[in-house]
Formats: structure tokens, sequence, C-alpha cells
């Protein structure tokens, strides 16, 4: 069974939210800049990606939220990633969002990769927009 990648764009507030379920792979990755892209081109600079749907996330995966970074940092925009303490598998933290071992699979893969800490990350799409929630610690 191939597992695909889903990305729906919403807006809450003046934030542009784009969801992505699935796989973020080599394949499918792509999909995901489109879309940021496009959000940009619309004049969003205010974006949220809830990623608390991804069961996988390879380097290609990793590459695009780094391009997405560097691309909204260079608008002066606001970057916001949705990685919940329980991941879309149901696997749950032991601990905390910051331990290497727990939390959502891309949660896991960025502090693995040591590229978690240049992300904001909240653990709901509600904390992510408001305007007095802090990010979770890396």
């Amino acid at each position: 069974m191939a597992v695909t990648l889903k990305v729906t764009y919403g807006e809450q507030d003046e934030w542009a939210v784009l969801r992505v379920s699935g796989e973020m792979d080599l394949v499918t990755s792509p999909e995901l800049r489109q879309r940021v892209h496009e959000a940009v081109a619309d004049g969003r600079r205010s974006l949220v990606l809830d990623l608390s749907e991804v069961l996988f996330c390879d380097s290609s995966g990793v590459g695009v939220l780094i391009a997405t970074r560097r691309l909204i940092r260079s608008c002066q925009g606001r970057l916001r990633l949705i990685l919940p303490a329980q991941g879309a598998d149901g696997g749950t933290s032991r601990s905390s969002e910051a331990e290497i071992g727990g939390g959502s699979h891309v949660n896991r893969v960025l502090a693995a990769l040591g590229v978690r800490r240049l992300f904001d990350v909240y653990p709901d799409v509600t904390a992510a927009v408001g305007e007095e929630s802090s990010p979770l610690s890396a």
C-alpha cells in the first residue's frame, strides 16, 4: 500500500495553516514545497505547518522544512511547526517533547539531526496562532 502526502490549506486569524498528513519523502516532499511557495506568493508571511499527521519523514522532508524556514525568514515572516507529544502513529513521549525518542516522528527526526532547535514548535494549532503562546523547548 502506497502512502501519499496530503496538504490542506486553511487560515486562522492572520496565519496560513498547512495541514500535512502521510509521508514526507523524495517523491512527496515537492508537493509541500509547492504549497508553501503558493502561500508566500499569495502574500502570506505567517505560516503554520501542522505536521501532527505525518507518519514518516526522510531527509527530503527535512530539506523542505529547512528551505521553508529560510524562505519565511527572507520575507521577514513567521514559521511555526505543530509537532505534538503524541505522534500520528499513536506513540507517546516517555517524558518530554525534547527527548529524541519521544513525540511525533518528525520531532524525533529533527531532534536526531540536531535541527529541531531551528524551529518554533507548538503542540497544536491553537497554541501556534496564539500571540501569548510560547514555543516548546528544543
